[in-house]
């Protein structure tokens, strides 16, 4: 689950090929009944359009897998998009490929590329964030030690929420939990014992510019 990606920005992507236009939506849902939901809103949207194919991935494992070719060949339009969703290493996601007819037949590998083409400019203009669990860790040091506990967060991957200034500087960190055991024995080891860490809840968090963002189960 960990190096799975969710959509945390929607994106559109777009392909042309001898006249036809497929533009692609990728936009989170987390149930069937959401991708329904904005399927349908897509064919009101385009409702001139002759195809709204879409892949679908959903659930931490990824158990839910749905797609339609809407009308194309089997297997040109729905099963290339899921299998870019999968390239993708995506969850929670819906990427729908509208495509308008240029007049003039593809045929089979032509639609194959063209979905394929589409779905990834979506995926690409889309901001994905992976998910990754984390445990929060509240660690409390004296201020002579607070440049040399900032370092090794850094080189961990341990992220700042926020400080407490007071008598001594309570760091409230989120920390990637394969690497609890080994960013404690390093913060314990460099400062002498000289900090208190604390336990808190496992969470689930992404980082997205550089930024942490807690993300919901």
């Amino acid at each position: 689950m960990e190096d799975l990606k969710i959509v945390w920005q929607e994106g559109e992507g777009y392909y042309e090929e001898k006249k036809s236009r497929f533009i692609s939506y990728v936009v989170p849902a987390t149930t069937e009944e959401e991708a329904v939901e904005f399927v349908n809103q897509i064919k009101k949207k385009h409702w001139d359009a002759r195809h709204h194919c879409y892949g679908l991935i959903c659930g931490n494992n990824r158990e839910l897998m749905r797609f339609s070719d809407d009308g194309e060949p089997q297997g040109t339009a729905g099963k290339p998009i899921l299998e870019v969703m999968m390239s993708a290493n995506v969850t929670d996601v819906l990427v729908v490929v509208v495509r308008y007819f240029g007049g003039t037949l593809l045929g089979t590998g032509g639609l194959v590329r063209a979905y394929t083409k589409s779905a990834q400019d979506g995926l690409l203009k889309a901001n994905l964030i992976e998910r990754k669990r984390g445990i929060r860790l509240l660690v409390t040091t004296d201020y002579t030690l607070l440049g040399k506990v900032n370092y090794i967060d850094r080189e961990e991957g341990v992220f700042e929420e926020h400080q407490d200034f007071r008598e001594q500087v309570i760091l409230h960190l989120v920390c990637p939990l394969e690497q609890k055991e080994d960013y404690c024995n390093k913060l314990t080891e460099a400062t002498a014992a000289k900090v208190r860490i604390e336990e808190g809840e496992e969470i689930l968090y992404g980082i997205t510019d550089g930024s942490l963002q807690l993300l919901s189960e």
